[in-house]
């Protein structure tokens, strides 16, 4: 802007000392609408680039807010794959306990039959020697 405010005094001046007055006027209007025009260009060329940067930041938001959410959605798959991990593993430890409950069901029925077992002998052992006792 500096430059054609430069230029257009520097046009001025030589154009008075070079050239009659009449002239010199002309050519002063002249400098001057062409230094307007140069402004109006300026003006034009910064409004389109504020505009661009506006259009520029609109798409970094919207591609901030698709990554935002793609983010969300993972951590959304993600915790639901956690739980489901948990109730599966839930289910297999309920299964180990019941599983293990039934071998211990069984090791009991199995000490139980031995003692019997045991007690049935002992008896017999006890009439036996009642039996040569009385004899």
């Amino acid at each position: 802007m500096k430059k054609v405010i430069l230029s257009s005094i520097l046009m001025l001046a030589l154009t008075v000392s070079l050239v009659s007055c009449r002239e010199a006027a002309d050519k002063a209007k002249e400098a001057t609408e062409a230094a307007a025009d140069a402004a109006g260009d300026a003006v034009d060329s910064a409004a389109d680039a504020a505009g661009d940067a506006v259009d520029a930041a609109g798409d970094a938001v919207d591609s901030a807010t698709d990554a935002a959410g793609d983010a969300m959605d993972s951590a959304k798959d993600a915790a639901g794959d956690a739980m489901d991990s948990a109730k599966d593993a839930a289910g297999d430890v309920k299964d180990a306990a019941g599983d293990a409950m039934n071998k211990a069901k069984d090791a009991a029925g199995d000490v139980k039959d031995a003692a019997g077992d045991v007690a049935d002998k002992a008896k017999a052992a006890a009439e036996e020697v009642k039996d040569k006792v009385k004899n």
